[in-house]
């Protein structure tokens, strides 16, 4: 696959180790933005005063955490929707994609708050839509704007949540939490999620990811990624060619070589209590750095035609001690000291 990008590959390191991939000068900055990205995490976990960065594009934009499940809402889902994940398959499969379908806190609470913890026992379609239809026409907001859900079209159902719900229960009657739970692969979890209606190929990504935080599964993160749409628009700009390989692939080989690219270029990354990135992780950078590269490469045009990045940076002054999958066997590090965090 080639981008067709003039300009010269002097501009960057070489990364002899990433070929076919022929990396443009945005791909340094990748590195550069991942580095100070996770250290202003670090930082905020720390209890450290803002301003966290001297970058003033970090200082002004709000972007996602290099790892995925530190941001808000996978904290939120791995705390308190999954908690002490010791239900059934059942239970947990429906609690998960509840939650992440409207992918809004204040939307789950909202039930909570009507129904008390939600079960597959107590879970009535038409009640649920009560209470949400009630809230919407309030105009209280049910979906997250992190991404958008898709509608359905033209459905049956008169409202995007009660089709929603609908598609859950749907799921619930054909025994998808059981066959997610028996499945080998990551990759076979998405095509059963995929094959359901609205489910397209980044929203099935994203819910097995959800899934696999829980003990209903027990895939590594390394097993498959889908590149989203931002994703791509960051493979885009970082890479003149991809060579022969699709962008699943370049992803999975520039997460194969990540430390061979933070060598390249001097850099000190602080890992995730020592967790490296995964290949979600590397897919959410590329779409980050997409955006950053609006401001700080503007030269790279999108597809799409960006050129600005949209969310502000509203700071808080500290994050609470985070908790991870325990599968992932980093959370008893949580009380040590974090590791370190380049000076500024």
């Amino acid at each position: 696959m080639d981008f067709g990008r003039t300009g010269s590959h002097a501009e960057t390191p070489n990364f002899e180790f990433l070929a076919p991939l022929k990396p443009t000068i945005v791909f340094s900055t990748y590195w550069q933005f991942a580095v100070e990205r996770q250290s202003v995490y670090m930082r905020r976990i720390r209890g450290e005063a803002p301003p966290w960065s001297n970058d003033p594009v970090l200082r002004e934009h709000k972007f996602t955490n290099v790892y995925r499940a530190a941001d808000r809402v996978s904290q939120y889902l791995i705390r308190h929707v999954i908690g002490a994940d010791d239900r059934e398959v059942a239970d947990t499969f429906f609690r998960i994609l509840l939650f992440k379908v409207f992918n809004r806190i204040e939307t789950w609470e909202l039930l909570v708050d009507s129904f008390g913890e939600p079960s597959v026992e107590g879970f009535d379609v038409e009640r649920y839509d009560e209470v949400l239809s009630t809230a919407f026409s309030a105009g209280d907001r049910l979906y997250s704007a992190a991404y958008i859900m898709p509608s359905g079209g033209k459905s049956n159902f008169p409202r995007k949540h009660t089709m929603h719900l609908h598609l859950i229960k749907k799921m619930l009657e054909a025994r998808v939490p059981n066959q997610i739970a028996e499945a080998k692969t990551m990759k076979s979890a998405f095509e059963l999620l995929r094959g359901f209606p609205t489910i397209g190929d980044f929203l099935g990504y994203q819910f097995v990811t959800d899934l696999n935080y829980s003990r209903l599964t027990d895939f590594s993160e390394d097993d498959f990624v889908v590149p989203g749409p931002g994703a791509k628009g960051g493979l885009q700009k970082c890479f003149f060619t991809l060579g022969n390989l699709s962008e699943a692939d370049a992803i999975r080989l520039v997460t194969e070589k990540q430390e061979d690219c933070l060598r390249e270029l001097g850099l000190d990354f602080p890992t995730l209590w020592g967790r490296r990135l995964q290949l979600i992780d590397i897919q959410n950078i590329f779409c980050e750095v997409n955006k950053y590269a609006r401001v700080v490469h503007p030269e790279f045009h999108e597809r799409a035609g960006r050129s600005r990045i949209k969310q502000k940076l509203r700071p808080q002054s500290s994050v609470p001690v985070p908790r991870f999958p325990e599968k992932w066997g980093i959370n008893h590090r949580l009380q040590q000291s974090p590791e370190y965090v380049p000076s500024r």
